[in-house]
């Protein structure tokens, strides 16, 4: 498990492939058309499916001439189960502990 977790969160960690995903999670789309919003090559592209192909986080088919995307929603249960296991602590409260870090940094 630990490994294919290291691979999920490899892919998650790139922001494109994230924005990719929420693409994803409307529907299926071919892979022009998630290329389409960004500012990069088709190969660009590509790449990025393939890692998140790689952590099957999506699959990808052809039909007919057209490659196609598909999210694999399963594929992050291992990490949301993961993730949930913190669950048992606090929330942290983000301004606090910012407030608290420029406190102990000020000085320096």
């Amino acid at each position: 498990m630990a490994q294919t977790l290291d691979t999920v969160f490899a892919a998650l960690a790139d922001p494109t492939r994230r924005r990719i995903l929420s693409m994803l999670l409307e529907d299926d789309m071919a892979v022009t058309d998630v290329a389409d919003p960004f500012e990069m090559s088709l190969a660009a592209i590509s790449k990025h499916l393939g890692v998140l192909s790689a952590a099957g986080l999506i699959t990808q088919e052809k039909r007919g001439r057209v490659k196609w995307c598909k999210l694999d929603p399963d594929a992050m249960r291992d990490a949301s189960i993961w993730m949930q296991g913190f669950g048992q602590f606090e929330a942290v409260n983000l301004d606090a502990f910012e407030a608290f870090l420029e406190t102990q940094f000020d000085d320096n």
